[in-house]
């Protein structure tokens, strides 16, 4: 058996950092997907020093056909993934009367279309298994929308729409897709530190069993 491959889109030093060092812990190899190449460098040499197997590549969550040229990169140089999460988002200050309809779209590329479009990526190889995780990065504010950062809030909605339509149509197939819902910031060493939220990204993929966990303090 081939050792298992994680793809995660959106790699950065937060909850998607920790994501990859858990996954890594059980054997996993990782790809690492964001627009800058330099600090893919960073979070890929961290990894390796770790003695996790990681690989960077640049693709732009807002760019379909860039996320469609990554993903078929790396299905030639590292084979199917077995596990994705998306964890890419634009996070702006922005009140929905000062949110202009380009600034939505835009955002909104990033916060949901490029989840899609990256699942869309991998589902036809897992449904050729007949097994395969989908786990999408989803925020408190898709169920406490706030003014103050009202397209995040929208995006976040979008999301936790995408991963429960998107479980309901794979369960039969096999493959699971869960969400975890970050209802806080995410800082180290508080209750929302990464490792512990990574955590139940990985509890969600063992389990299998349910689609969305809701991380809250309240």
């Amino acid at each position: 058996m081939s050792t298992p491959l994680l793809v995660i889109i959106g790699a950065g030093p937060g909850v998607s950092a920790g994501v990859a060092r858990r996954f890594g812990k059980e054997g996993f190899r990782i790809v690492l997907a964001a627009r800058r190449a330099e600090a893919l460098e960073i979070y890929t040499k961290e990894l390796t020093e770790l003695g996790i197997e990681a690989y960077p590549i640049t693709a732009d969550a807002a760019d379909p056909a860039s996320l469609i040229a990554a993903f078929e990169t790396i299905k030639q140089k590292y084979g199917a993934p077995d596990v994705l999460v998306y964890n890419a988002a634009v996070i702006s200050m922005v009140k929905p009367t000062d949110l202009t309809e380009s600034q939505l779209l835009d955002e909104f590329k990033v916060n949901v279309v490029g989840a899609l479009t990256s699942a869309k990526q991998v589902i036809p190889d897992m449904l050729t298994r007949k097994q395969g995780t989908l786990l999408f990065t989803g925020g408190g504010l898709a169920l406490a929308p706030s003014a103050a950062v009202s397209s995040l809030s929208i995006g976040k909605a979008g999301i936790r729409s995408l991963a429960f339509t998107l479980a309901e149509e794979l369960r039969p197939h096999g493959i699971y897709v869960g969400t975890v819902t970050i209802a806080g910031y995410v800082a180290k060493d508080s209750y929302y530190d990464p490792d512990a939220i990574a955590e139940q990204y990985w509890l969600l993929h063992t389990n299998g069993n349910e689609t969305e966990f809701l991380y809250s303090q309240v």
